[in-house]
């Protein structure tokens, strides 16, 4: 049996933000689903801190100087930013744009006082999904397998993350990451339903008005 070719219907792309305590899983969720959906790009963000080994510019950070990344914040050319341990990140503005408008989404991981911000600039375009470790005692297993913190630096990160979970509620999904296949085909369902809002199918007027025409 012959399948119907897929009917494609213009639509403006969105802003896919997962935010999480450390441990969490949100970084291994974030590149599956970079690997699994080819219509969706990871934002890069902008910085003052210094590239590190095997850093690339415009594909890990954009590098910029204190003034430049200043000046940008003056011309508003960033859609959100922080000050990080003396380091300035932020979001440039029209990569994004220019991704949204060609009905690209653009996939961020940041914290809760970013997406305050993005919220504060583009709230149309945005999608927020907050991911939950399904409880203490696996968060703290995370952080000590992954082998790269001081046993007093994973002390203060659990300390840090019940002020991180505080923020779910201002999130519009929560995934709880107790099985990473279960996690990311929530997180894909997510995505899939947010593309279909009547509301970013901005080809729909017409694709529905051919229709009607042949009927």
């Amino acid at each position: 049996m012959n399948k119907s070719p897929p009917v494609s219907v213009a639509r403006r792309g969105l802003m896919f933000v997962m935010s999480s305590p450390s441990g969490a899983g949100k970084t291994t969720l974030s590149r599956r689903l970079l690997e699994a959906d080819r219509n969706i790009t990871m934002s890069v963000s902008v910085t003052t801190r210094k590239p590190r080994p095997g850093e690339v510019d415009g594909r890990d950070y954009f590098f910029v100087s204190k003034d430049r990344f200043e000046h940008m914040v003056e011309r508003k050319e960033l859609l959100e930013w922080a000050n990080v341990f003396g380091n300035l990140y932020g979001t440039p503005r029209a990569p994004v744009e220019a991704a949204l408008g060609a009905g690209r989404d653009v996939l961020f991981d940041i914290d809760w006082q970013g997406t305050q911000q993005l919220a504060q600039a583009m709230k149309d375009d945005l999608v927020r999904v907050f991911i939950l470790p399904p409880d203490a005692d696996t968060l703290r297993t995370r952080l000590i397998s992954r082998n790269q913190d001081s046993s007093a630096v994973i002390a203060k990160r659990m300390a840090e993350a019940s002020h991180e979970i505080s923020h779910w509620a201002e999130y519009d999904y929560v995934v709880v990451n107790a099985d990473i296949d279960a996690a990311h085909a929530d997180v894909l369902a997510i995505l899939t339903a947010e593309r279909l809002r009547r509301r970013r199918q901005t080809g729909l007027t017409d694709f529905v008005r051919g229709l009607n025409a042949k009927l």
